[in-house]
Order: C-alpha cells, then structure tokens, then sequence
C-alpha cells in the first residue's frame, strides 16, 4: 500500500477502536478487520456525493453486519458526510447521530438501518431490484440516468442467517449484476470459531444460487480487493460474490484472531498496543493527521464530480425527453392524495357480497395507472392474494420493465426485499402472503416500521374464515402482534369502501409501513360505510337515543354480525350503535374529542367482536365490556360451521349484549 492508502486505511481503525472504547461498549472486530476492503471501495470505486446524500443515482453502500457500525461512521466522518469528530465521540451515547446499529433516517448517509444479521443482504436485493427496474423503466439510448451499484458488507453472521439464502437465491434466478457483495470472512463467531456451527463452502453455494464468486486471499491487500471489484462489475449477467479473508481485531496482538475481538472493547492497554501495531504516531484519541483529512477531501471532491456529470446528463436527458421527466417526477416526488381522493372511479363498487381480497385485487388494479412507481407480488400466491398488476409483465432477467415480483416461498426475504425498494426510492413497493404466514415476514416488518417505510403489506385469508385448512393456516394471534408494533398501521376493511380506503392511505402515507388484513369469504357492502375509516374507527351506525343502550364495535367480517345484532335488539328494545375499527392504529391518532365521540365514556356496555386474539381489545371494551373473541387455536371445518362453533353468530352477540344489559 502506499503510505497515505495505509494511513487512511488506520485512520478509520483507529476511530472506531477510540469509538467503541469510549463508549465502553460496541463491536470492535469486524471494523479493524474489514476497513482495507471498506476504504478501497469508497476511495476508488464507488460513486456518491458527500454533499448530496440523497443523489438519485449514487451508489449504495449497506452495512449488513450492522455491529461494526463505528466503521461506517468512521467513513462517513472522514469522507466529510456530516459527522463530526464530537458526533464520534458520543458513540451511543443518547440522541447523537452515532447509534450502537446504523439506522436509516436518524444518520445521514445511512442507507438502511440493520442490525438483525442479514437483514441488509435482504435488502441490498431490493436496491438492486430497484435499480434494475428503474433502469429499465428510464433509459434510453446514450442517456443511461439510472446506471448505480449496490454494496453490501456482511459476515459469517450474515451468510448463516437463512434470510441472507432466500434473497441471494432470488438475486441469482434474477441475474442482478448491479449487486455486489462483500463476504468479510474472518472465520469467527461470537462462541468461538465457526467451526463449531458454520463449515459449509459458502462460494460453491453462492455459485449454486448463480453469482459469480471471486475471492481475496489478504484483506489488507488493497490492490487485490480493487481488482475482485473491478472483476465484479465486468460481469452482466450475474450478481458478484467477493470473500475477502480478513482477521477479526486486526492490529491488535491480544485480540486479533479472537472472539473477544468481536464485542467488547479492546481495553485501554490494547487500544495503546494497537496504535503500536499500526505505526499510529499519535496516543490522542480520535486524532487523525491533517494530511489524511485532506487526502479524504480530494477524494470525496472526486466523487461530487460523479454527479456534477449525472446532473448535466440528466439536463440532456430531460431537453431530450420531456414526457420522461414527467413521469420521472412522478416516480420520485409523486403525491397521489389530493387526485386520488377526488377520483370516483377509484371508490366506486357494486352493492354486491364480495371478499375483501378481490375488492383489494380490484383495487390494486386501478392504482398501477394512477401511481407508476407501485410494484410489487406475492410469496408464490399472486392468484390466492390477488396481487397480480394485470398487463404489467413479470419482473425478471430478461424483463426488469415488468412490475410483477415473483418472491417464490420466501417470505422474510420478500418483506426485507420489500424495505429495499422502498430505501431505494422511485418505487412504491407491496408484498404478499397469508396472514398466518405474517410470522415469516415480521422481523423485517419490524423494521420497516423503525425506517419508517411506506411499503405495503397485503395479508389474506384473514381469520377462522380459512376453514378446512384448519389450525395451522389460521391466524389467531397474528392480528393483535401487528398492532402492536408502534408504528405500523393495519387495516382489516369490512367492505369496498373500507378496502378503498385502506388502500388509499396505504399509497399515499409516507411515513409508515400499512398491513391490509383481508378475507378470503365474500362480505356484504354495508349501510353507513364511508371514508371515516381513515380515522381508523367511526360510527357505523349509529342508536336513536342521544345515548346509546350500548355499543358493538367490530372489524372486518365481524362488522357485518354486529349490524345484525343490532336489528334483532332493536327488536328486543334495546338499541345499539355499531362502531366499525378498521385501524386501531390510526384511531389512537385521532384527537380524544372524536375518539370520546365515537365511544362516549358515559357508555359502558361494549361488545368487542373479532374472529381473532381478542387481546388488546379491553381498551375500548373496559371493565364493564365483553370480548367475542378467539380463545384458542382454529380447527378444520367449513368457514361458516368454524364460525358457529366459536361463537361468531349474531343470536351469540345478542346474548352476549343482553347479558350487559342484565
């Protein structure tokens, strides 16, 4: 190396040693070992800016092993990315920009937030996926606007994680030569050496998946890891897969090669004989010399140049192309509400039963014209989730135009996919499966809730209502798991218009990840249904009284008993209003004036129905209410006997409501 390449190489060595040291606490291995492979790719090959995080056509770097975070602060530090020396110095510490894990929206210049181990392979794919399409979508002849790479950094933790082998499965059936990934194999786990768990030959089976493998024998080799990538990207037709064999806790004699180099810091003695190892000069901690920083300017001057030429690319291609720019701009600043919400069409249905999975296959339908950036699929069950965008075309290696994904049983690669797509920008991403499959794709979910990602997730066959499948494809407690995270707003729509509605805030929120719960059974368009399910909850239908006798309020097929319910007891003299809750979620973000409107405090008797947990329910229903409600696991059996047997019938809701009144 020559000499500045090696003092650059330590310098983010050091910071991130300084960094986990004074914080007492962080992952010191994976930085030391793998920063040779992380500043040759950011000094010579990769293309962004440091003062334009957000350039549309910038390379993406995501780091998966999302432990080492104090290597990609230490290279957004020195590449002059907004931190500073002081933001290093608070290594997670409370509210600074540095976090023990990277998270997307809270750091600037950080692509995804990762932590989950292969999480960020997962979505480096949707990047790529992104790209591809995007590509496909803009270019044309001499103006290549969407023309980047994806990188992705991961570990042995990484590659065991089985997310990390649906999504590179996937990437390889695809052929995304676009994606890049970088294997920092130093053979060591958090117990010891990954002899003990992990002895498989990862490049045969990333060959098997369909990459093109390539690997560096000497991580500190910097002239080798710039000829693997440049390798990389001469291959069209296949992702690339780089193992670099480095040493956890390189540069450190008592940690180097050791598990205790993977998380904890090095300790003051070994933080001084690191520094020795690496010819450091100054025992200052976070000191790094001026002609290092300025090395870093000069190169970080060379990678604004990348844009100022994609700008005046861009200039052309719009002079050029005029209606490209248009839908450009559609793609990537588009707002669909204000023309959506005044658009008939859209919301209008038959008064006829119909499940609320073809009013959502109908609905998706209609948006792919109005919004198209939307793309997306199922986890090989498009004709069950009705989720196919008709006319679109299949997205794959020899149609990246195409807007219809086929994950194949994948689904916790296709929810991290998902995140991709959206992290990516250009493209309003949806993914599907049934509902009791959710549990595939929540850590992922998860996530897109803490990005605070506008994907869609579509979710169907949503109750007992499965029937003769029985127990293991009905969801039961999956409902109240999803409401429970914060952030993530679901929807179980009772008919069409509250189905429009759901998918309408689905596509035109911009700060959270939405779930359409939906049936697989028809369901009557109801009396009273209107846009109020926007406000999550709303009255149905309301009693005569000025004060309701008491309340039923339900969602989705349960809606429909309650309106029932309510007629008999009229019958009976007992009048009720009929509350439908499609989204929890975004009825506790309503004002307490409406919530008390809709459920007036004076009211005690209410009856929660849900074919479902009935967990989480008690915050309407109160001490004085009733929960009809699922109380154990499902049993096989056509839908409508599965529905009498657990007490889902409106003779069972009028017994439950007359008991209160007792």
């Amino acid at each position: 190396m020559r000499t500045i390449d090696e003092m650059s190489v330590n310098a983010l060595r050091i910071l991130a040693a300084d960094m986990v040291q004074k914080a007492n606490s962080g992952h010191p291995g994976l930085p030391l070992g793998a920063a040779p492979a992380a500043y040759e790719l950011w000094a010579n090959h990769m293309n962004f800016n440091p003062a334009d995080l957000n350039w549309e056509n910038r390379d993406r770097f995501i780091l998966s092993g999302g432990h080492g975070s104090s290597l990609l602060y230490a290279l957004l530090h020195m590449f002059g990315c907004g931190l500073s020396k002081e933001d290093l110095m608070n290594f997670r510490q409370l509210d600074s920009l540095t976090p023990g894990h990277p998270e997307y929206g809270h750091t600037a210049g950080v692509e995804a937030t990762t932590g989950p181990l292969g999480a960020g392979m997962s979505m480096a794919v949707g990047m790529a996926i992104a790209e591809a399409h995007l590509a496909a979508v803009f270019n044309k002849e001499n103006y290549p606007v969407v023309d980047h790479y994806t990188y992705v950094l991961g570990g042995d933790g990484c590659m065991m994680e089985g997310i990390s082998s649906e999504a590179f499965s996937l990437a390889g059936t695809l052929g995304l030569s676009k994606l890049i990934v970088f294997y920092d194999s130093n053979r060591i786990s958090i117990e010891g050496s990954t002899d003990i768990a992990f002895t498989e030959n990862v490049e045969q089976r990333m060959e098997a998946f369909g990459f093109q493998t390539l690997t560096v024998e000497d991580g500190n080799d910097l002239a080798a890891i710039g000829k693997a990538i440049e390798a990389a990207k001469a291959d069209k037709k296949r992702p690339s897969f780089i193992t670099v064999k480095t040493q956890i806790g390189y540069g450190c004699p008592a940690k180097q090669g050791k598990a205790s180099a993977h998380g904890e810091p090095l300790g003051a003695e070994n933080v001084t004989a690191l520094r020795r190892t690496l010819g450091w000069d100054s025992d200052q901690a976070f000191e790094v010399p001026e002609e290092v920083y300025a090395h870093y300017r000069e190169l970080a001057a060379r990678s604004a140049d990348a844009q100022a030429q994609w700008n005046r690319l861009f200039d052309g291609y719009c002079a050029a192309y005029p209606e490209m720019k248009v839908l450009w701009d559609r793609h990537f600043n588009g707002d669909a509400a204000e023309s959506l919400a005044a658009d008939e069409e859209y919301w209008a249905f038959e008064d006829k039963p119909q499940a609320t999975r073809n009013l959502s296959g109908v609905l998706l339908n209609r948006l792919k014209d109005r919004i198209p950036g939307l793309m997306g699929g199922a986890a090989d069950l498009a004709p069950s989730t009705k989720t196919y965008l008709n006319g679109e075309g299949d997205f794959c290696k020899d149609n990246y135009a195409g807007r219809n994904l086929h994950f194949g049983v994948r689904e916790l690669a296709m929810a991290g996919i998902g995140n991709g797509m959206a992290l990516h920008g250009g493209l309003r991403p949806y993914v599907s499966t049934f509902f009791v499959f959710s549990d595939y794709t929540k850590p992922m979910a998860r996530l897109a809730a803490l990005m605070k990602l506008p994907v869609t997730y579509v979710f169907t066959h949503d109750s007992i209502g499965v029937g003769e499948d029985g127990p293991t494809h009905e969801p039961i407690e999956q409902l109240a798991m999803f409401r429970a995270m914060p952030g993530f707003n679901v929807f179980r729509p009772a008919d069409a218009t509250e189905t429009a509605a759901a998918w309408y805030h689905a596509v035109t929120v911009k700060d959270a990840p939405t779930a359409l719960v939906l049936t697989r059974q028809n369901l009557p368009q109801l009396s009273g249904s209107s846009r109020d399910a926007l406000k999550g909850g709303y009255v149905l239908q309301d009693s005569g009284k000025e004060t309701p006798d008491a309340i039923l309020i339900a969602s989705g097929s349960e809606v429909s008993l309650a309106v029932e319910a309510k007629e008999i007891l009229a019958g009976k003299g007992v009048d009720v209003r009929v509350v439908s809750m499609p989204c929890m979620d975004l009825f506790e973000q309503q004002s307490q004036a409406y919530k008390d409107s809709v459920l007036p405090g004076d009211v005690r008797r209410r009856v929660a129905v849900e074919a479902l947990s009935g967990f989480g329910w008690e915050r309407y229903t109160g001490l004085d209410g009733a929960v009809i409600s699922m109380k154990s696991f499902g049993a096989s059996a056509p839908a409508a006997k599965l529905f009498e047997k657990f007490g889902f019938t409106v003779d069972h809701v009028v017994e439950v409501v007359e008991n209160l009144m007792k």
